[in-house]
């Protein structure tokens, strides 16, 4: 599953906005949300669907290309939008990832799949202390559980944003985590993104 806000000039990417504008900010999430979409959406080891907010986008996939199963994320902090998705999908193992680092690749959904296997949830850290990833197996910690303590007291869009969901945790739940990926939400972070393009 694929968090993501629908591509809207001057909606979208706000911190990074301040920094570099509104319209560079917009056309750059509109490009790597879309090509996240396109990159995992082609592998049929899962099935990928959208959680949408604004929710009125998710009842089509103008942004994303044709075919995709959108749902809405509800009302609320991410936290509660989080929980609320939870709660609202089938049974069995998810991933959920967020729609602004640019380097998560099938192989990481792979990856955190396969440590679901073992463990009750899977982190993708990212580099400012938050995710890019979280996976829920869904299995020993049933889903209403999960909606509603998982994410109680978490500081978002800070440094203490996965430390504060790791503490919310049973002991011996958590699997290794993944690889350290970027979020790129302000204009170090850009540039860093940019330079990545060039050595690329």
């Amino acid at each position: 599953m694929i968090f993501a806000r629908a591509p809207q000039r001057g909606a979208v990417k706000r911190r990074l906005a301040r920094d570099i504008g509104a319209g560079p900010a917009y056309e750059f999430y509109a490009r790597i949300s879309r090509e996240l979409v396109g990159r995992l959406g082609r592998d049929r080891r899962w099935r990928l669907t959208l959680a949408v907010t604004p929710d009125r986008f998710a009842t089509g996939s103008r942004f994303w290309g044709g075919g995709r199963v959108c749902i809405t994320q509800g009302p609320g902090d991410l936290g509660q939008r989080l929980g609320n998705v939870i709660r609202g999908i089938a049974p069995g193992p998810v991933v959920i990832i967020g729609s602004d680092a640019p380097d998560v690749a099938p192989l990481h959904v792979d990856c955190a799949f396969k440590a679901l296997a073992a463990h009750e949830v899977v982190f993708g850290p990212a580099v400012d202390g938050g995710y890019w990833l979280i996976g829920l197996a869904r299995k020993r910690i049933a889903a209403p559980t999960l909606a509603a303590s998982l994410f109680r007291g978490v500081r978002w869009s800070t440094a203490y944003a996965l430390d504060d969901t790791r503490a919310n945790l049973p002991p011996r739940a958590e699997a290794p985590p993944l690889a350290v990926l970027e979020d790129v939400d302000d204009a170090a972070s850009w540039q860093r993104y940019r330079e990545s393009l060039c050595l690329g």
